[in-house]
């Protein structure tokens, strides 16, 4: 109404002048309250403990027995020998830094949801991001990537100097069941602690026109048409589209209706929209979260934050990211038909990372439903590169991004591989950090190695020059650069050299990747071309089933399948079940895939086929099935198909 709005002083007066004591009143009550907002603190969860236990000794416990079991698998492989004491080391230093910041009911939380999971037949991934680099993390079991065999830096994770940041532990799960260990938590640490965490869609540059175009009535066609002429670029404004797009500056001139459109845009554009769910983030606290923050409720009935997820970082509250990944539900279902037609139990943790037959196929182009390498592109480097080894593995994913690939690095490591360009190393000290990528630095951890070899910087010091390098913050890389030339000097190293390697640093540095994160998706991408070296049908068959709605990527897989020499049998409602399957040598069709024909569908044809047999006519099919859910349409399309 006309009287939303904050009144003065005099207007609050004039209003309540029958009660003169209301206005002082209020006064009063403010001047007795005391709110201090202190945002340094951290609202982890509480968890439940042994008797006598305390979050840290818990934590202790847990990580040296888990190592303790790590290391006897190791063993089973190869002689671990004198390396096992750097394991260690490694751990009880992990655990030092992890009890000094109070973070060990962090990692009791994550390690307990992810163990539940894992109880539950619920894949999830090897790892994702920097806390791969944790020695504590893979003893838990939460990662699965052994980071001091991949020499995966822990501070790049924690950086104790930061005692500010949250540890950012983002668990892939299966796509089908990342709901499941989301309720576990609600239900384990109560659901009125535990909430997803709100996300807000903003006015960007095509929307707004729309919008705006709708409001003033303008035909749909017409704003059709001008907001197709927007580019597709990421995060473009609508003044950057008119400057790349000459026919809306010339709409702009000629049609004032088009010129008050993009007026009205301008002032809404970047303003926000609506409110959806994050695709991943939970928020989880040691108390009822509406202590701490206003909450919303979703469309679905769910329960959110009412602030953003940077917002729910700052006022201290836990946030944790359940990520659902479609590859984790391919691999399980591939290995469920390995063993339902093979009598193959696959484990994961078993598949040797040096198959030959691997490293050729990827060679030879074969990455069609390969994770991480499945773009033409990255065909193309494969093919260039040829790798013959999981480190090869790990700097593709890490190279093909647009920096590396436009500097020329991505060329300058093709060349040094096959040995058309000599190594050169400025130092013999520079070898043992980059022998593995060819001399050419690849990733973040390799600057913070070498600072930390040639200029004495500690982890925690390495960590802060490599986040300057990746901000191009150039005051604090001056800061930086003095800091490590003097390093370098006191290590009687030659100061032209040093400044040399410096430049070296800073130009690869500012596209060099996290090998943490590289590793452990690499290994993703190693299990799924595994998976289709030597099981290419289950695979395949597993692969198609999880495009059942994307008819262009069925169609691409199914030639993949033809050029593998695989037949695909067409569908047929007599053989055909709901996914695809692996009958012999061949793949039949599912009925999911057809197009038209839904879930609900499927579901019914099928019981009716289980309880009273085979199909033995059209008549029989549609008398017998419930023409509700298998409609006119369904069985025309079953009909077009050949089913």
């Amino acid at each position: 109404s006309s009287e939303f709005y904050f009144k003065s002083p005099q207007e609050m007066a004039s209003l309540f002048e029958c009660v003169p004591e209301a206005i002082t009143h209020t006064l009063e009550i403010a001047e007795q309250c005391n709110l201090e907002l202190k945002f340094e603190e951290k609202h982890i969860p509480r968890i439940s403990l042994p008797s006598g236990e305390s979050p840290d000794s818990y934590l202790e416990k847990l990580a040296k027995e888990g190592l303790q079991k790590r290391l006897d698998f190791l063993r089973q492989k190869k002689d671990v020998g004198e390396n096992a004491e750097r394991y260690w080391v490694r751990l009880e230093e992990e655990l030092r830094i992890i009890k000094s910041m109070g973070y060990s009911g962090y990692f009791l939380i994550v390690a307990d949801f992810i163990h539940f999971a894992k109880d539950r037949g619920i894949p999830v991934g090897p790892g994702r991001g920097s806390a791969a680099g944790s020695l504590v993390a893979y003893a838990l079991n939460i990662t699965d990537l052994d980071p001091i065999e991949f020499d995966l830096i822990f501070e790049r994770f924690l950086n104790p100097g930061r005692k500010s940041s949250m540890p950012d532990v983002d668990v892939d799960f299966c796509m089908d069941r990342r709901d499941e260990v989301i309720q576990y938590v609600m239900e384990k640490y109560g659901k009125e602690n535990v909430a997803q965490i709100i996300t807000f869609g903003k006015m960007q540059a095509r929307a707004v026109i729309r919008d705006v175009g709708r409001v003033l009535n303008l035909p749909y066609a017409e704003v059709d048409r001008i907001a197709k002429l927007i580019p597709s670029s990421l995060n473009i404004s609508l003044d950057q589209a008119v400057g790349q797009e000459p026919q809306l500056t010339e709409m702009i001139q000629r049609d004032p209706k088009v010129a008050s459109l993009f007026g009205i845009a301008r002032s809404l554009e970047g303003l926000t929209r609506h409110a959806s769910t994050h695709a991943a983030g939970v928020v989880m606290s040691n108390k009822s979260l509406m202590e701490y923050l206003p909450l919303y409720r979703g469309q679905a009935g769910e329960v959110m934050t009412q602030y953003a997820m940077k917002e729910v970082e700052s006022i201290g509250l836990v946030k944790f990211d359940f990520l659902g990944l479609k590859t984790l539900t391919v691999v399980d279902h591939a290995i469920d038909l390995i063993q339902k037609n093979r009598g193959i139990k696959i484990s994961l943790s078993e598949i040797p990372l040096d198959d030959p037959e691997v490293y050729a196929s990827l060679g030879a182009g074969s990455n069609l439903g390969i994770f991480q390498l499945e773009s033409s592109g990255m065909r193309d480097l494969l093919i260039k590169l040829k790798p013959e080894s999981f480190k090869d593995i790990i700097a593709l994913v890490a190279l093909y991004r647009p920096g590396p690939l436009d500097s020329g690095m991505v060329g300058e490591f093709i060349k040094r591989r096959h040995g058309r360009v000599p190594i050169q190393y400025e130092t013999p000290a520079l070898e043992a950090i980059l022998k593995d990528t060819y001399g050419v630095i690849v990733y973040q951890e390799q600057v913070m190695r070498i600072a930390s070899a040639l200029a004495n910087f500690s982890l925690e010091d390495a960590d802060n020059l490599r986040r300057a390098m990746a901000k191009k913050d150039a005051g604090e890389m001056e800061k930086q650069k003095k800091k490590f030339l003097e390093g370098a000097k006191k290590n009687r190293f030659p100061i032209k050299k040093a400044e040399k390697i410096f430049e070296q640093m800073e130009t690869f540095g500012r596209y060099g990747f996290n090998k943490s994160h590289s590793a452990a998706y690499a290994l993703i991408a190693y299990q799924t071309a595994y998976l289709k070296t030597h099981f290419p049908k289950e695979f395949m068959a597993a692969l198609l089933t999880s495009e059942v709605q994307n008819p262009d990527k069925i169609v691409k897989y199914i030639a993949e399948c033809r050029e593998m020499g695989i037949d695909i049998l067409s569908p047929d409602i007599n053989e055909s079940y709901k996914n695809f399957t692996v009958v012999g040598d061949q793949i039949r069709f599912g009925l999911a895939a057809v197009k038209n024909v839904g879930d609900a569908a499927v579901d019914a044809i099928l019981m009716e086929r289980e309880e009273r047999g085979r199909f033995r006519s059209l008549y029989d099919f549609c008398k017998r099935v419930d023409t509700r859910k298998v409609n006119r349409r369904v069985i025309e399309s079953l009909i077009k198909c050949g089913a």
